[in-house]
C-alpha cells in the first residue's frame, strides 16, 4: 500500500463511528436528511427506449455504489449492435476498436473506464471471471493486457450491463479504475411462463459490398409457481469485412555517420518511414454460440443456477500491403535524389528509376483464424436462518486465440519511387509506377506461422450475509474466493525461406485490387495495385518453406499460472436519508511464469532462432485494498455519493511469461518482464445526482486516482537471430517495467425525456492521465462526450447517437509511440412495431464514414489510415 494513503484504511476503520453519528442527528432530525421517494418514476409506464432508461435510473439511484447501468429495452435486445458500443455512452467509459497490433476496425472490441487502459478495467459476466481469446497473431502472444475481446459477446446475450466506478470490499479484484458486469438473463427474472424471441436479418458493409445473414432465438419456460425454470439461447452472426488503409510501419533513424547521412547530410538524424503501405485487410467474421440457464427454487429459502456460454468465431482473414520499402534504402544508403525534413522528419522523398528494392509486396493469409470463450458456472444460495444468507459460486472459463496456418509471402520490385507525407490531415501521397503488374518481381521471403495461445481459469468462492440491525449497522458481509488461471502461449512453427524460394515465384492470375479499395483515402495511397490469390501463396509456402522442431519460435512462448486467494470482510450500514459500506479485502497472489530465455546456462540448441533456456520465476505478494462508499440523500430528489478504495490489477499474462514480437526489417521488438509487479492504486470519487424530474438525472462527478505502481514501457537492447538478414544482432526491444501515475478528471450527465415521446442523453468526461515522467497514460484522452436524441410512441422508435473521443496514447508498436487521433462517429437506429409480436429494425453505424487516424510521437509522423465504410443492420423480431 502507498504509504500516503494509510489514512484510506483509517477511513473504512472509522466510518462506523462516522455514520453512526449521523445516523443519530438524522434521527433528531437533521434537516435535507430525508428518504427519497421513487414514486413519480414507479406511477409511469414506459415501453421501449424509454423503459430501458427508466429501469436504469431507478438501478442506479438504489445503488450504495457509483454505478452506470444499461437495461435491455426489451428481452435480448439492447440498444446497441454491440455490447462495447452500448457501454461507450455511458459517462467515463471508452471504448477501442482492437486489441493492438491488427488496426482499428468499425466494431468496438475493448472497454476501459476514465482515461485508462482497457487492461485496468475487468469485465465479469454474473460476477464471475470469463477468459478471452483473440484472433489476430500478434495478439495471441504480445502485450494486449487481460482485457476480455468484446467481438465474441453478443449484444442479444445481455439482461442488462452495469459499470462500477467505485470498489467495494465484496467485488473481485482486477479492476483498478473499474469494472465491467454484463448480466445475463435468468428464466425466472422474466415475467411469463413461456417466452419466446427470435431475430432474422442481415448485415451489409457498404466497402464490403454485400448482404451476410444474421439470426438468434431464445427460448425460456418456466412453471407457474417460479420454483424451476430453463432458457436456452442461440445465436449465429456472419459479417464480410473490408477495410482500406495506409499504413507507415514505424520509423528509423537516419544515423549520424551511417552512408545515407553521408550522401545527404541534410538527413543525418532525421527520421523516415520504414514502409508506407497501400494496406487492404478482407475478413470474414462468422461467430457461433449459445447460452443455458437452468433455475431451481424449491422455496424461498434455498435456489440454485447452472448457467453457461459459448460463442466460437471464425475469422478467416486475408492482409496484403503494397509498401514502399524505405527502411531497406536507409540500411543499404541509398540516399534519394531529393528529400524534405519537417521537424527531424523526412517527409518527402525520390528515388530515380532503376533503383533496387523500392517496392516491398506483403501478402499474409490466416485461414481457419480463431478465437473462442466459454463458461460453466454453478451459483447457490441458501437461507440458513432469517439472519443469515449464504451464496456460493463455481465455475470454470477457457479462451482460445488460435493460427493454424499463416501462409505468407514477400515479394520486392525496382523502379522509380517518390512519396509526400501530409501528417495526420490525410494520407500520404506515394508515387510508383509498375504497381499494376508484377512484372520484375522477385521473392524476398516466404513464412508461416502456427501459433495458439489458451487462457482458463478454475474458481470458487463462497460469501455469508448476516443481519444485524443495530443502529447504524445493518449487516456483515464476508466470504473467500479462490481462483486457479493458467495462460499458455505456443509457437511451434515460424517457417522461413527454403533456397528454393528466391527461384521461383507464385503463380499470377491477374488479380487486382478491389475498385473501391481508394474510397474514404483520397488521391494520395497507390490503388491499382496487382495481387496474388489465396490458393497461390498458399501452394507457394507449402512448396518452399521449411518447418519442423528447427522453426519454434521460443521467444514468441510463454507460460504463466496463477493462483489467487481472497478473503474479505464488509458492513452494510445506513439509516434514514443514507447508505453505505465499508471494509477490507485480502488477496493473496502466487504467479510462476516459464521464460524461454536466449542462450542461458543449459540451452537447447535446436531452434534456427537460437539458443535458449526455460527459465522459471515465481512471485508472491499479497495486497491489502481497504474500500469505503457512502450515500446521502440531501434532499428527495439530490444525492450525494462518496467512495474511496485501493485496488489492485495483476499485470498482463503475456508481460510476464516474456514472449517477445520482433520486427525483423529495423531491428526492434516488444518483450515481457516476469518481475513485473501489480498495478496498485488508491482511488476516490465524489458524486452528487439530481434526480430533478420522473426519468431524469443531472449529475457530476469528480475523480482521482493514485497509482503507487503501474506498467509504461521502456527501451532496451538483446540479442535475436535476424530472418531477414540471416544474422544474430542486436534489437532494440520495449519491454513493461513499474512506475507511478496520475490519472484525475470529472464528469458531467444529464438525461430527460423532453416532449411527446423526444428525449435526450449527453454526459462528459474529462480525464488527464500522466506517469511520472509526465508522458501520457496509455488510454487517456482528455475528452469524451456523448449526446443521444430519441423519439419514441407505440408505433416506432428512432435514436440518434454520437460519440466524440479526443487523441490517446494506443501504446507502442516496433518500439515506437502510437497515439489515435480524434475520432468522432454518428450512429442511428430505428424500431417498427407492427404487432405486439412482430417488429422491424434498422440500425446504421459510422454514418459520419469516418477515418480512424493513428500518428506516432508527433503529429507529423502518421502510423496509418483506415476506413472500414459504413455498416447496416436490418431485420423483423418475433416475440411470444
Amino acid at each position: 500500500m502507498n504509504r500516503n494513503n494509510w489514512w484510506l484504511l483509517g477511513v473504512a476503520l472509522l466510518a462506523p463511528v462516522a455514520v453512526a453519528l449521523a445516523d443519530t442527528a438524522t434521527d433528531a432530525g437533521t434537516p435535507g436528511a430525508t428518504t427519497p421517494s421513487d414514486d413519480s418514476l414507479q406511477e409511469v409506464t414506459v415501453t421501449g427506449i424509454r423503459y430501458s432508461l427508466t429501469k436504469a435510473l431507478e438501478t442506479k439511484r438504489k445503488e450504495t455504489d457509483d454505478v452506470e447501468v444499461i437495461e435491455a429495452s426489451d428481452i435480448g435486445k439492447l440498444p446497441d449492435k454491440n455490447v462495447a458500443d452500448a457501454v461507450q455512452r455511458l459517462p467515463g467509459v471508452n471504448t477501442a476498436s482492437a486489441a493492438g497490433g491488427e488496426g482499428g476496425f468499425d466494431e468496438n472490441d475493448r472497454v476501459a473506464v476514465r482515461g485508462t487502459s482497457p487492461s485496468l478495467t475487468q469485465t465479469t459476466i454474473n460476477g464471475h471471471s470469463v477468459s478471452s481469446g483473440d484472433w489476430y497473431l500478434l495478439d495471441q502472444y504480445q502485450l494486449v493486457g487481460r482485457s476480455v475481446s468484446y467481438d465474441l459477446l453478443p449484444s442479444e446475450m445481455v439482461g442488462s450491463v452495469v459499470v462500477h466506478k467505485a470498489q467495494s470490499a465484496d467485488m473481485t479484484e482486477g479492476g483498478v479504475s473499474g469494472s465491467v458486469d454484463i448480466q445475463t438473463i435468468h428464466p425466472l427474472d422474466l415475467k411469463k411462463t413461456l417466452t419466446a424471441s427470435a431475430f432474422i436479418g442481415g448485415e451489409y458493409g457498404d466497402l464490403a459490398g454485400k448482404v451476410e445473414p444474421q439470426a438468434n432465438a431464445m427460448l425460456a419456460w418456466k412453471n407457474p409457481d417460479s420454483t424451476f425454470g430453463v432458457l436456452v439461447q442461440g445465436f449465429d452472426e456472419q459479417r464480410k469485412i473490408q477495410r482500406n488503409g495506409q499504413e507507415f510501419l514505424g520509423y528509423t533513424e537516419i544515423t549520424p555517420g551511417s552512408a545515407m547521412a553521408i550522401a545527404d547530410p541534410a538527413l543525418s538524424g532525421a527520421v523516415m518511414p520504414n514502409e508506407i503501405g497501400s494496406a487492404l485487410f478482407e475478413q470474414t467474421r462468422k461467430r457461433k454460440g449459445g447460452t443455458f440457464d437452468v433455475e431451481f427454487a424449491p422455496n424461498d429459502r434455498m435456489s440454485f443456477d447452472l448457467n453457461g456460454f459459448y460463442s466460437d468465431m471464425m475469422a478467416d482473414n486475408y492482409n496484403t500491403n503494397y509498401m514502399a520499402f524505405l527502411i531497406h534504402q536507409i540500411n543499404n544508403g541509398v540516399a534519394p535524389t531529393s528529400a524534405t525534413v519537417v521537424n527531424g522528419t523526412v517527409t518527402a522523398a525520390s528515388w530515380p528509376a532503376g533503383t533496387a528494392d523500392t517496392i516491398v509486396y506483403d501478402e499474409i493469409s490466416r485461414p481457419g483464424a480463431e478465437a473462442r470463450t466459454w463458461y460453466l458456472d454453478l451459483d447457490g444460495k441458501m437461507q440458513v436462518t432469517d439472519d443469515l444468507l449464504v451464496t456460493s459460486q463455481i465455475g470454470y472459463t477457457a479462451g482460445l486465440g488460435n493460427t493454424p496456418s499463416q501462409p505468407a509471402y514477400e515479394a520486392c520490385q525496382n523502379g522509380a519511387l517518390s512519396y509526400q507525407m501530409n501528417g495526420i490531415s490525410s494520407p500520404a501521397t506515394v508515387t510508383y509506377a509498375d504497381a499494376a503488374s508484377p512484372a520484375g518481381a522477385s521473392t524476398c521471403w516466404a513464412w508461416n506461422d502456427i501459433a495458439k495461445a489458451t487462457d482458463t481459469e478454475t474458481y470458487g468462492q463462497v460469501d455469508a450475509l448476516l443481519k444485524i440491525d443495530n443502529n447504524a449497522f445493518q449487516s456483515l458481509k464476508f466470504g473467500v474466493r479462490y481462483a486457479e488461471h493458467a495462460h499458455v502461449v505456443t509457437f511451434p512453427e515460424d517457417g522461413g525461406c527454403l533456397s528454393s524460394c528466391y527461384s521461383s515465384f507464385p503463380d499470377y492470375t491477374g488479380g487486382m485490387y478491389p475498385s473501391n479499395f481508394g474510397n474514404g483515402l483520397g488521391s494520395g495511397p497507390l490503388t491499382d495495385i496487382w495481387i496474388l490469390s489465396q490458393p497461390a501463396i498458399a501452394a507457394y509456402v507449402a512448396s518452399n518453406v521449411s518447418t519442423g522442431l528447427s522453426r519454434l519460435y521460443w521467444q514468441g512462448e510463454s507460460y504463466v499460472r496463477e493462483s489467487d486467494w481472497a478473503a474479505y470482510a464488509m458492513a452494510n450500514v445506513g439509516g434514514t436519508g443514507w447508505a453505505g459500506n465499508f471494509g477490507v479485502r485480502a488477496v493473496y497472489t502466487h504467479e510462476y511464469s516459464l521464460v524461454n530465455v536466449a542462450g542461458g546456462s543449459d540451452p537447447i540448441t535446436t531452434s534456427a532462432f537460437g539458443p535458449f533456456t526455460p527459465t522459471g520465476y515465481s512471485n508472491n505478494y499479497i495486497d491489502i485494498l481497504p474500500s469505503a462508499n457512502l450515500k446521502f440523500d440531501i434532499t428527495n430528489d439530490l444525492q450525494l455519493r462518496f467512495s474511496a478504495a485501493e485496488t489492485m490489477a495483476r499485470p498482463d499474462y503475456s508481460a510476464l511469461g516474456g514472449a517477445v514480437n520482433l520486427t525483423d526489417l529495423n531491428w526492434t521488438g516488444n518483450g515481457g518482464n516476469p518481475n513485473l509487479k501489480p498495478i496498485r492504486a488508491a482511488t476516490y470519487d465524489t458524486t452528487l445526482e439530481w434526480y430533478f424530474a420522473p426519468q431524469s438525472l443531472l449529475a457530476a462527478s469528480i475523480f482521482y486516482m493514485d497509482f503507487s505502481s503501474y506498467v509504461d514501457y521502456l527501451n532496451g537492447t538483446q540479442i535475436f537471430y535476424n530472418q531477414q538478414y540471416k544474422e544474430f544482432g542486436p534489437y532494440t526491444i520495449s519491454s513493461p517495467f513499474n512506475t507511478t501515475a496520475q490519472d484525475k478528471g470529472f464528469e458531467l450527465a444529464y438525461e430527460q425525456p423532453i416532449w411527446r415521446g423526444f428525449g435526450v442523453q449527453a454526459n462528459y468526461t474529462h480525464a488527464l492521465g500522466q506517469t511520472a515522467d509526465g508522458t501520457p497514460m496509455v488510454g487517456t484522452s482528455a475528452q469524451t462526450y456523448n449526446a443521444t436524441g430519441y423519439y419514441e410512441n407505440k408505433l416506432l422508435s428512432v435514436r440518434l447517437a454520437y460519440t466524440y473521443r479526443s487523441h490517446y496514447l494506443v501504446g507502442l508498436d516496433r518500439s515506437f509511440a502510437e497515439n489515435q487521433a480524434n475520432t468522432d462517429s454518428l450512429d442511428a437506429s430505428l424500431n417498427v412495431n407492427i404487432t405486439d409480436h412482430i417488429s422491424l429494425s434498422f440500425d446504421a453505424l459510422n454514418l459520419t464514414d469516418e477515418i480512424l487516424k493513428y500518428y506516432g510521437e508527433i503529429t507529423t509522423q502518421p502510423r496509418a489510415f483506415y476506413n472500414n465504410g459504413r455498416q447496416y443492420y436490418a431485420g423483423v423480431h418475433l416475440t411470444l
